[in-house]
């Protein structure tokens, strides 16, 4: 069986099934995206089923531009919108987590949204050799998620609900946000072009990075079909 886990929802492949949400609430969401547009700075947000934006670009663009390769499929649509909060007010979708890119530092954004909201936050910074190559381009991002929910958190949830043990779970990641879930997995893998802290905890390293197959590889090299 495989699933999608994106930190706070876990859904069957398979079968559709949802295993587990939280969502974050209107309030979040609103004060995220009014602070992120005060500031000029980029937003797309997850629901269950899509990912929506505004504009392409960052890292709704590298994932579009993932899935249209075929290296990464999440089964989320890609929606461009003219109002992102228009959209959510008058579609009634669920909101998983939020983004906010930027080419600039973004740790004031960090703390404002902070004092105002009880959300988690991960930074992720993609300068230097972790430049995004998927779109050529150098910038940062905040991931912003329920309070206390991570994908190591999925992780133990879809553990409990398989009645399984740690050592039957495979858990590929890329990015600082997938650090926990890889350390605390039977079989953590790291793809090529993974941040070097995730590398240190991960079992395996791929040879491919993730725009050359690199979730794939993993996939074949410890699952059995």
């Amino acid at each position: 069986m495989v699933f999608l886990a994106i930190g706070n929802q876990i859904i069957n492949l398979k079968t559709g099934e949802e295993i587990y949400k939280k969502l974050l609430t209107d309030s979040e969401i609103n004060s995220c995206i009014d602070i992120a547009k005060s500031h000029n700075l980029h937003v797309h947000i997850y629901t269950d089923k899509e990912i929506v934006t505004e504009k392409l670009m960052y890292m709704d663009l590298r994932n579009y531009k993932l899935q249209k390769e075929k290296y990464y499929d999440t089964s989320l649509e890609v929606i461009v919108v003219d109002d992102l909060k228009q959209y959510l007010k008058f579609n009634n979708v669920e909101v998983c987590k939020l983004i906010i890119s930027s080419e600039n530092d973004l740790s004031n954004i960090k703390k404002e949204i902070l004092e105002k909201e009880d959300v988690s936050i991960t930074t992720i910074k993609k300068y230097g050799k972790y430049k995004d190559k998927v779109i050529d381009k150098e910038y940062e991002y905040l991931d912003i998620s329920p309070k206390n929910i991570n994908k190591s958190t999925a992780l133990n949830i879809l553990k409990d609900y398989l009645k399984v043990d740690n050592s039957e779970i495979m858990a590929i990641g890329d990015n600082l946000n997938d650090l926990d879930m890889v350390k605390n997995s039977g079989v953590g893998v790291a793809v090529a072009n993974a941040y070097d802290e995730l590398k240190q905890v991960a079992k395996y390293t791929t040879q491919n990075p993730v725009e050359k197959g690199g979730f794939a590889e993993a996939v074949y090299k410890f699952i059995e079909f």
